[in-house]
């Protein structure tokens, strides 16, 4: 049966549990395609009123279930699709079920399911309940002991949560493992991993001495490129103790990579499971952004150890609370690890790109929603980019110490319990004194604040005056608490020192915090006409609206002390020549080209700021950026800006492309900074269609980096060049499946007149199933998130692609089949003949027989 009935569920309606599962003892006699779970449950009553017990149970078939020892009769409980009810269930009791599940057949990746042959668990949010009946949310917390019981040539490897306690042989060819978490946890964290894998081992000693047992269990044949994946994580661990006073908590952590996953990685405890994308690594297969990516990840889910793991969610209303605070975590450890200043500016970019556009459209809620009708469809750039930086805002208002002492707080106060949003921010207002009330309005509206400054110079006084107002497109009045890092240059561009207000010193920055509707700040001590900067650093996830000329803009973009702020005024120069219809004079070009042309300057310092500088706004943003847009125009527009830039800048970029390289391979952070810049000067030079020098490169190349780079490249020209690389790069990565899912991804998302065709072709390509997430991704997330003028033809042909692409991914696998259809998140900016094609894709793939929950929740919330 399917999971289709969902209805919407209410923060407002939250219940405390009736009962405690104080202990779950879990007995698994794993067969592929018969599997048995038998579940002995400590349960006692915790509130009055006498109620049943009611548990969770989806896709199961009940064998057995016994209450004190005792077999139930049919009068004592009922079972319905979703639920198993005990009506009479006891004060204090013990309860066995025995449950039967078919684990080969589990296409949606939930519960227990096969990927390669291995058995293996996702339980987020909501898959324990296809394994056994239960209380499956997040604020019912037990102790786990688990057996596991396989074939012990088939499945060698026998994991779980927690510390192995016991292991041994069976009869007839089978054997057994027993482990024990000793820290209670809700159900969603449970995990097991059962298979043949090559491993690695490592150890790591904690700041109090214990040594902990690390092991990365992968593909066989795999192991030589989970290395570096291990080296992350130690070095996360070792960064938790020294920043955050977290040590780990169990005497093993193991790491399982599998090919079939849903998400980038599950931090159950002590046992995460990843995505094989984010665990391999070696220098051929690998770019940059990869190793990165793994470091990143890696990290992720380890920090979830403290937030999210000890302490857990009461609620998945909650869910910002782990996911936004851990993407913050992760975030300041890339950061510490590689450049802050190009952490900080990519971060904005992934921000802008997903969730400004979430937040505009009709799939917009808050950072915590108040509504779900299926949990999994809010696991978006919402919670997790706009939560890190709601973080970082309370960082930036109550100042690092009280921050520091607030998070200490935090651990100690609620270990061991499910929190909720009002207790984490409880402990910073109490370490800053401050009242905290008007800061959860970040957490409550949807939409992103919009700041309009105006700007008044009295040449006699020295003093400049700026009007601030604020307003929220989506929240009519909402207020936010916005936190403004201010700061000058001259029009020479010395860096400026000012006053704020009549008594205070003199400083080169200030940091505001506007929370009204509107603020007027006074600086003085000036003798001209500063360049104001009012978001150094990105302090706040808002749009500016500052009218400074692109002569400042120029100023600004050479002289800012911030990184942030010049990296912006580039992008804004870039937009501002694109967007609108008249083409820029040369003059413009030219004046855009002299700033490039002094980053370029610069390179050698921070070749990898200089790498983002080159890069104009994608088409993506520069569509969000216009009220109705019309892809082919601006796609038109910004490839004639690059062309000019290009054709001003060639001699430099020909210098970067071919300046030849001698030292070994590094994934380290100098070594990907050069490569960062070589692929910026190439994509720079397609605009030239120079297919020749490209190709050469192609040929050329030493790291998967630099074949990416031209293979992307080539894409952007109309030329067979194209596909004599595709050619070259499949024969020789046809048997390494991650590679080749960058080889359906660089062909999905190339801008060319065929793309479209190109796409439905390999959707028959024998290396293509919707089964494997990564490759359905690969194709047709590619296609619809990464190349908005096929996705947004004017002949509705991509839509109705990729809609038909979902209708056929729900089949199999749902929580998929809604990722994909969040492309149409932004279908109503475009003008009417799109929107009504947009709308005919959806409505009709909604009139689809049998379609998912998940699904359904996407078309609705993106028809309503």
């Amino acid at each position: 049966m399917r999971d289709d009935a969902a209805t919407a569920i209410q923060l407002r309606d939250y219940r405390p549990n009736a009962f405690a599962i104080d202990e779950i003892a879990l007995t698994f006699d794993l067969l592929a395609n018969k599997t048995r779970v038998h579940a002995r449950s400590s349960i006692r009553r915790i509130g009055g009123g006498g109620e049943p017990l009611v548990l969770n149970g989806i896709g199961l078939t009940l064998e057995r279930i016994a209450v004190n020892n005792e077999a139930l009769d049919g009068d004592s409980y009922s079972l319905s699709a979703t639920h198993l009810t005990l009506h009479n269930a006891p004060d204090v009791f013990t309860l066995e079920v025995e449950t039967l599940i078919d684990p080969g057949a589990n296409t949606a990746l939930e519960g227990l399911y096969m990927s390669g042959g291995r058995f293996c668990t996702q339980c987020e949010a909501e898959g324990f309940r296809k394994i056994t009946y239960a209380l499956d949310r997040p604020d019912s917390l037990s102790r786990f002991w688990v057996r596991i019981e396989a074939d012990k040539f088939a499945f060698p490897t026998l994991l779980s949560n927690g510390d192995p306690i016991e292991a041994g042989d069976l009869d007839q060819g089978r054997h057994f493992a027993v482990w024990r978490d000793p820290h209670p946890k809700p159900t969603y964290l449970f995990a097991l991993v059962a298979g043949a894998f090559d491993t690695i081992h490592d150890t790591f000693t904690t700041g109090s001495g214990k040594r902990v047992s690390l092991a990365i269990h992968v593909d066989l044949g795999e192991a030589e490129k989970a290395h570096y994946a291990m080296d992350a994580l130690k070095r996360c661990m070792a960064w938790d103790e020294d920043v955050f006073g977290r040590e780990y908590d169990l005497s093993v952590f193991n790491i399982v990579a599998v090919r079939d996953f849903n998400f980038g990685a599950m931090e159950n405890k002590g046992l995460n499971i990843f995505n094989a994308a984010y665990i391999l690594a070696d220098a051929q297969t690998a770019t940059d952004a990869d190793f990165e990516a793994i470091e990143s990840v890696v990290a992720h889910e380890y920090f979830h150890n403290w937030t999210g793991n000890r302490i857990t969610l009461r609620d998945w209303f909650q869910l910002c609370l782990k996911e936004g605070l851990t993407v913050y975590r992760d975030q300041e450890f890339t950061a510490d690890q590689r450049s802050r200043l190009v952490k900080r500016i990519k971060d904005v970019r992934m921000l802008r790109a997903r969730q400004f556009t979430e937040d505009a459209g009709p799939l917009a809620h808050p950072v915590r929603p108040t509504a779900y009708a299926k949990i999994d469809n809010f696991y978006t750039a919402t919670v997790y980019e706009k939560g890190a930086e709601v973080i970082r805002m309370l960082q930036r208002l109550i100042g690092a110490d009280a921050f520091a002492r607030g998070m200490s707080l935090y651990f100690d106060r609620c270990d061991g319990t499910a929190a909720t949003v009002e207790d984490f921010i409880a402990c910073f207002q109490e370490t800053s004194g401050r009242d905290l009330s008007p800061f959860m309005a970040w957490y409550n509206y949807s939409g992103t604040p919009a700041v309009s400054v105006e700007r008044r110079f009295d040449a006699e006084s020295g003093v400049l005056e700026l009007t601030l107002s604020q307003s929220n497109p989506r929240n009519a009045g909402a207020l936010a608490t916005i936190p403004l890092e201010i700061g000058f240059v001259s029009e020479d561009g010395a860096i400026l020192s000012t006053r704020l207000g009549e008594n205070a010193g003199d400083a080169i920055s200030h940091a505001v915090t506007f929370e009204t509707a509107q603020k007027i700040l006074h600086f003085s001590g000036l003798t001209a006409a500063p360049i104001p900067a009012l978001l150094r650093g990105f302090s706040a996830p808002v749009t500016l609206k500052l009218d400074l000329t692109s002569r400042e803009l120029l100023i600004q973009m050479a002289h800012d002390p911030d990184p942030f702020t010049r990296w912006e005024a580039g992008q804004t120069l870039y937009r501002e020549a694109i967007l609108p219809e008249q083409p820029p004079s040369d003059g413009d070009l030219d004046r855009l080209a002299d700033a490039l042309r002094g980053e370029l300057a610069r390179a050698a310092h921070d070749p990898a700021f200089t790498a983002l500088a080159l890069r104009a706004p994608d088409l993506n943003e520069l569509l969000q950026a216009t009220p109705t847009p019309d892809p082919d125009a601006i796609h038109a527009r910004r490839h004639a800006l690059r062309a000019g830039l290009a054709q001003r800048l060639r001699a430099a970029l020909e210098a970067i492309v071919e300046q030849p390289r001698h030292e070994p391979f590094s994934p380290a952070p100098r070594h990907a900074a050069q490569r960062s810049l070589k692929s910026a000067a190439i994509d720079l030079l397609a605009a030239l269609n120079l297919e020749d020098l490209i190709a050469a490169q192609f040929d050329h190349a030493q790291t998967m980096t630099e074949r990416m780079a031209t293979l992307e490249a080539l894409g952007q020209i109309e030329g067979p060049g194209f596909d004599l690389a595709l050619h070259t790069f499949y024969e020789r990565w046809r048997e390494e499946a991650l590679v080749i899912d960058k080889w359906f991804s660089v062909q999905a998302s190339a801008p060319r007149l065929n793309t479209l065709a190109r796409v439905k072709a390999l959707s028959a390509h024998p290396d293509f199933s919707l089964r494997n997430p990564n490759r359905a991704r690969a194709l047709i997330a590619s296609f619809a998130m990464r190349n908005p003028l096929a996705f947004h033809a004017a002949d509705g042909q991509g839509y109705a692609y990729v809609a038909e692409m979902a209708g056929r991914a729900d089949a199999l696998n749902p929580a998929l089949a809604a990722r994909l259809l969040t492309a149409f998140e932004n279908w109503r900016r475009f003008d009417p003949g799109r929107q009504a094609k947009a709308k005919a894709a959806l409505t009709h793939l909604q009139d689809q027989a049998g379609l998912s929950a998940n699904a359904r929740d996407v078309i609705a919330r993106a028809l309503a």
